[in-house]
């Protein structure tokens, strides 16, 4: 990353701050909570109950490996959680460096159905009941990615004031996947503090749904 980018300069994005123990703030994350609990427990139950053990006999009759993926990623308030994910990848050293790319060696066969369906991301229901995400809200990304854009996008620390999301604005906006340019974080950044402006119950609900659309309308950037 050579150049610097600040998200200011990007459409006049200016940094945000809330104060912790502000009753609207704090009765906005009781709700968000409460929905987060609710939700992920409805999935739990009807979806992960037996859609876990199928996609788990998948992925061992496809390749070696665990089935699940852990990888330390930046969550709420800049603290590391273990995010989980479906294995969609060869093992490898690289894992925890390097993005998944188009036409990646490394994603076996089953893994590319479950990358390009979202399947893959199914098992973080578990971490929102365990309280380290939220369904929705901005994506968590690896600390390497946090630090290094850290330093060279303003405002980006600001996303973490809330519990990062299993989906969110940014990825229905169409900013997800690959990162190849500073400007690509930047817009992601962008639609993430516009939800943290925004946030609405109903805003939480539109999010969720426009996510189960693009599970059957897979675009060119999930791979």
């Amino acid at each position: 990353m050579i150049s610097v980018l600040r998200l200011k300069e990007v459409e006049g994005v200016e940094s945000i701050h809330y104060s912790q123990q502000s009753p609207v703030v704090l009765g906005a994350f009781i709700r968000k909570r409460i929905f987060d609990i609710l939700f992920a427990g409805l999935v739990a139950v009807f979806l992960l109950s037996w859609l876990v053990p199928l996609i788990a006999l998948c992925i061992k009759l496809d390749s070696r490996g665990p089935v699940f993926f852990r990888q330390l990623r930046t969550g709420k308030h800049g603290k590391p959680f273990y995010c989980l994910k479906f294995r969609s990848m060869r093992t490898s050293a690289d894992a925890d460096r390097k993005q998944a790319s188009k036409h990646d060696s490394r994603i076996t066969p089953i893994g590319a159905f479950l990358r390009k369906t979202s399947l893959d991301e199914l098992p973080q229901f578990f971490n929102v009941l365990k309280g380290e995400m939220s369904v929705v809200g901005p994506r968590p990304h690896m600390l390497r990615h946090t630090e290094d854009y850290a330093r060279i996008i303003d405002n980006f620390m600001d996303r973490h004031l809330i519990m990062p999301g299993i989906t969110g604005l940014a990825q229905i906006s169409g900013y997800r996947g690959e990162t190849k340019e500073v400007r690509a974080m930047a817009n992601r950044v962008r639609a993430d503090i516009q939800y943290l402006r925004n946030w609405s119950f109903f805003l939480d609900l539109k999010i969720v749904m426009l996510t189960v659309l693009q599970v059957f309308k897979p675009d060119e950037h999930t791979f």
